[in-house]
């Protein structure tokens, strides 16, 4: 009679699962509170304890550390010494093992935990018939995800080797358990506030393959910490998959609305980086805003919103052509709207970073690890440095400009006026070239620049900048300050009657 050891913290399809496994044949071996709920069910089920001819000790924490098990799973049964060896001390093969392991991830992420319950959640047992099992494949089915339940019932069910599933389901073992070491070793490494460990290790599992990467020919996957994390939360409604730089743009979209948390904001974005950022006492107003910034660049673009969308949102929206739209809900109207464009992708969901999250850039042989730039940007430690002080309007613009450019590409500009972006200047190589730009945009789509605030996301190191603005008519000007030359910009600002802040802050965004 082949056996199958079943021990799962995660029960869902348990009993349906033995039932099947039960039908075909197989002794039920297992543990604790899977036999119980198995017993339950009316199964037959033998102990782990009558296999090893030893109690459960320490709290439960051994139980399966046992030859009779290890000795079970590990015995190649195309080896006559190892099936001698298992013969003469009464062990017999376990032929698949059901494991999948203590709850740890989701245990540390409760708060208010002590750390001795967290580390409680740290499986030995688990991991360790996984693996053995997982090594001796040629023999053994392993599974540690309910969602292969029924693949398996089926091959055994018709019959044949089955190798290549079981060499499949071993290979999901080996990422299953890597990612829970990895999961340990980023806790206790977050315990003692470290956020770069001497080895970082990153565990992501593929939420879903995508028809190409940046360009075709390109083969591109989606991963996610944990399933349904971050963008794979978002509900989509309607339109095409998304793609490789629909991703990317959605990331720089809802960037650029995180500093606008508690307001109604809307960004508009293309390959990443901005074409209008806007506040507005409704989310239509937001957008109507965001849109006059540069309605050219608007076409096929990525929408977020920071509040709900509406109907009438939603058909001003729906008369351009976009690639995505993202807000935390949608009326059912709005969704009728949205949803007669065929190939707009609606997603829905609010996605914010917890605290403590890194930012993470591959490069050439290895990444780069920093923490993500805060999304609160506040004005508490600024400073006036020109002879003008900024009017409270002034100041007003000033701060909806410094949020607005953190989410653009450096080297960075933007133009503000009345809670909306008038002009982006993003990606330049030079500093004068990204206001120039900026200006340019801002006049081209039909904005007056006079008396407009002028956001740049690093110092200017060289008072051409600020003539570039003057001569455009900005009046203030926003930028972290820390130039060798910060006192020849600061006597250019006086100059021409503009009024300056220091942030002390940069927000380059590379």
């Amino acid at each position: 009679m082949p056996s199958a050891l079943l021990s799962v913290s995660d029960k869902s399809g348990l009993v349906e699962f033995a039932q099947g496994l039960q039908a075909l044949g197989f002794e039920l071996l297992s543990t604790g509170g899977t036999a119980k709920a198995l017993r339950v069910a009316g199964l037959t089920v033998t102990d782990v304890a009558d296999v090893t001819k030893f109690p459960e000790m320490l709290d439960g924490r051994v139980k399966t550390l046992h030859p009779a098990v290890h000795g079970g799973l590990l015995a190649r049964r195309d080896v006559p010494e190892h099936m001698a060896a298992i013969a003469e001390h009464d062990i017999a093969p376990i032929d698949l093992v059901c494991v999948n392991l203590y709850p740890f991830r989701e245990t540390a992420a409760k708060p208010g935990l002590a750390p001795a319950e967290v580390i409680e959640q740290i499986d030995i047992g688990g991991p360790s018939m996984l693996r053995s099992a997982a090594k001796n494949f040629a023999s053994v089915t392993v599974v540690v995800d309910p969602a292969d339940y029924t693949r398996v019932l089926e091959a055994l069910q018709n019959g044949g080797d089955a190798a290549e599933m079981r060499r499949d389901l071993a290979e999901k073992v080996y990422a299953h358990t890597s990612a829970y070491d990895a999961a340990i070793s980023g806790w206790f490494a977050a315990e003692r506030g470290d956020h770069f460990p001497e080895k970082l290790t990153l565990a992501f599992e593929r939420a879903q393959t995508l028809r190409y990467g940046e360009n075709p020919g390109q083969a591109a996957a989606f991963y996610v910490e944990r399933a349904g994390a971050g963008l794979g939360a978002l509900k989509q409604h309607g339109g095409k998959e998304l793609s490789f730089n629909n991703f990317f743009d959605l990331e720089g979209a809802m960037l650029a609305i995180d500093p606008f948390a508690g307001e109604i904001a809307c960004a508009i974005v293309k390959h990443t980086t901005p074409c209008g950022v806007a506040t507005g006492t409704s989310a239509l107003e937001a957008y109507q805003k965001a849109l006059a910034c540069d309605p050219v660049s608007a076409f096929g673009s990525v929408i977020a919103f920071s509040v709900p969308v509406d109907e009438a949102c939603a058909q001003a929206v729906a008369s351009l052509f976009v690639e995505c739209i993202v807000a935390p809900s949608f009326s059912p109207q709005a969704l009728a709207a949205l949803g007669a464009k065929k190939n707009l992708r609606v997603l829905e969901g609010t996605v914010r970073e917890g605290e403590g999250a890194l930012d993470i850039k591959r490069v050439r042989g290895g990444i780069l690890v920093q923490e993500r730039a805060p999304a609160s940007l506040s004005d508490g430690s600024w400073h006036v440095v020109t002879k003008r002080q900024p009017s409270p309007a002034e100041w007003k613009d000033l701060l909806f400009a410094w949020r607005a450019v953190a989410s653009v590409k450096s080297n960075a500009i933007v133009l503000a006026r009345d809670g909306a972006t008038i002009g982006i200047g993003a990606g330049q190589m030079s500093r004068v070239d990204a206001a120039f730009l900026a200006v340019h945009k801002a006049q081209s789509s039909g904005h007056a620049t006079e008396g407009a605030a002028l956001g740049s996301d690093a110092f200017f190191p060289f008072r051409d900048g600020v003539e570039q603005a003057a001569q455009a008519g900005v009046r203030t000007i926003v930028q972290p300050g820390g130039s060798v030359r910060d006192a020849e910009v600061i006597e250019a600002a006086d100059e021409y009657g503009i009024a300056m802040v220091f942030t002390g802050q940069r927000t380059f965004r590379h």
